[in-house]
């Protein structure tokens, strides 16, 4: 399936309004390095924390009612401006590329209240059959939850 959404740049010039969902997520003190910004590996954490929590708590979805299961085969981030605790972030979500076994989750966290994005980054996953781990197609129900993540221009 080709993609349905408009090829945006994940840079810099992400606004909030090119985000389809978006989860609040406070920073820890151990967030922290030893400079005072948030560690760059937690970028990803919160990646996979707006991705799972939309997936699996606000849509409700069990992956193995569909005897399915994801694989992350690629991630990125970029990092735009610091983040440090205390400071709350607002993660958007949308999907970048849906198509026949895999997804593109794309993800830019903003500062509460702030216009500019500090971050923005990608997870791809393949969906696979639970017992043998082979690549097949998006089930229905998960490909229409999916789907609503997409951001048209």
């Amino acid at each position: 399936m080709p993609d349905q959404s408009a090829d945006r740049p994940l840079d810099r010039t992400e606004r909030r309004e090119h985000f389809a969902h978006f989860l609040t997520i406070p920073t820890r003190w151990s967030d922290n390095d030893m400079y005072g910004h948030v560690n760059n590996a937690r970028y990803l954490t919160f990646f996979e924390l707006v991705i799972m929590r939309y997936l699996e708590v606000d849509s409700n979805l069990d992956f193995a009612k569909h005897g399915v299961r994801c694989f992350s085969v690629e991630n990125m981030c970029r990092y735009h401006a610091p983040v440090k605790f205390p400071q709350t972030l607002e993660a958007g979500l949308r999907v970048g590329k849906l198509g026949n076994s895999s997804v593109r989750y794309e993800v830019g966290l903003f500062v509460s209240d702030e216009d500019e994005v500090s971050a923005t980054g990608y997870f791809t996953d393949v969906f696979v059959d639970a017992e043998t781990e082979k690549p097949v197609s998006i089930p229905d129900p998960i490909r229409h939850v999916l789907a609503s993540l997409i951001v048209r221009s």
